[in-house]
């Protein structure tokens, strides 16, 4: 009888993959900031001595730029992550589509505390997010845990553990 690990299945792939949460937006540098807000997180910047040097040497133009927050970023998107690291979470990418959302999302964010289910949600926490301009569209429950439905200022679906009511 061997000890050795057998190989991964041949469909596998060589390493494996990080991932990352594209957020489709209208105004993806606004979302990313009011998400980075919401969850205690950062927005990452953006080089700007990159995107002016790819501007100068014809890869991008002016129209591919804007100034947000007083930083020339680049229109198409922002980024936000775990202030401790990718290590911790996976990072989320808001891109620019030029259509409005129309349905429910097919894959949303869950929001709970660090710690959960151990440590119970902060009955405060809702009231926070709503007052930031999140709407809250349903309630659900499995068991013990019990959750708010929200949208984000752009219609995107979300949850987020709350106490039993």
């Amino acid at each position: 009888m061997s000890n050795e690990t057998p190989p991964p299945p041949a469909s596998t792939p060589a390493t494996p993959y990080t991932v990352q949460v594209a957020v489709d937006a209208a105004d993806p540098h606004t979302l990313a900031d009011w998400w980075a807000e919401a969850l205690g997180w950062v927005v990452e910047p953006q080089d700007e001595a990159f995107i002016r040097s790819m501007v100068a040497k014809g890869y991008a133009s002016n129209d591919d730029t804007l100034l947000h927050n007083g930083a020339l970023v680049w229109r198409i998107g922002a980024a936000i992550r775990h202030p401790d690291g990718l290590g911790v979470a996976p990072r989320i990418l808001f891109q620019a589509v030029p259509e409005s959302k129309t349905v429910k999302n097919r894959v949303h964010l869950d929001l709970r505390a660090a710690g959960e289910p151990a440590t119970p949600p902060d009955p405060a926490e809702l009231e926070r997010i709503l007052a930031m301009g999140a709407t809250e569209i349903s309630r659900g429950q499995q068991g013990p845990l019990h959750w708010a439905v929200l949208t984000d200022p752009e219609g995107n679906e979300f949850c987020l553990t709350v106490p039993a009511s």
